[in-house]
């Protein structure tokens, strides 16, 4: 029988490296395995799951987050000034709670979010991921907000 006490003293701890505060992956300065499609089935079906996501899927989360704070921020004025609410769900939660309508607003928007980044890898036709989905929305997003600051400017000018 061997002695497990006389194993785990024969480990050399001068071998591994003591861990930075900032590491090199957790700041994207060095990319990490997990990263790329390494795995042939991954690149047959496009479904590569990573650990750590793109600056680019990030970005475009964040981005995508902010816009849909800034839209809920430009429905409520828009509002105020005489404006409709044309989405009917949304003008339900609206005259119900103004609290609770941001609320659900912003968490459908991070719940939708939260899986188009899980699959952003999967790729929808031969050239279109999920991802590129992402750029959509976000584009999307800011088209809505012009329009919204173009509707307020109007409504501050009458």
């Amino acid at each position: 029988m061997i002695n497990s006490a006389a194993i785990i003293d024969n480990r050399d701890s001068g071998r591994r490296a003591v861990m930075p505060f900032f590491c090199k992956y957790q700041l994207g300065i060095k990319s990490g395995q997990r990263v790329s499609d390494r795995r042939e089935s991954n690149k047959r079906t496009g479904a590569a799951y990573v650990d750590r996501y793109s600056w680019r899927v990030v970005f475009c989360v964040i981005g995508i987050m902010i816009l849909s704070a800034m839209d809920a921020f430009f429905t409520l004025n828009i509002l105020a000034k005489g404006g409709e609410e044309l989405n009917i769900f949304m003008a339900v939660l609206i005259e119900d709670n103004i609290i609770k309508f941001v609320g659900i607003k912003l968490t459908l928007t991070a719940l939708a979010l939260l899986l188009l980044t899980i699959h952003h890898n999967v790729k929808l036709t031969a050239r279109l991921r999920v991802r590129h989905l992402q750029y959509v929305v976000l584009a999307g997003y800011a088209t809505l907000i012009g329009y919204e600051l173009h509707l307020l400017e109007l409504a501050a000018m009458a």
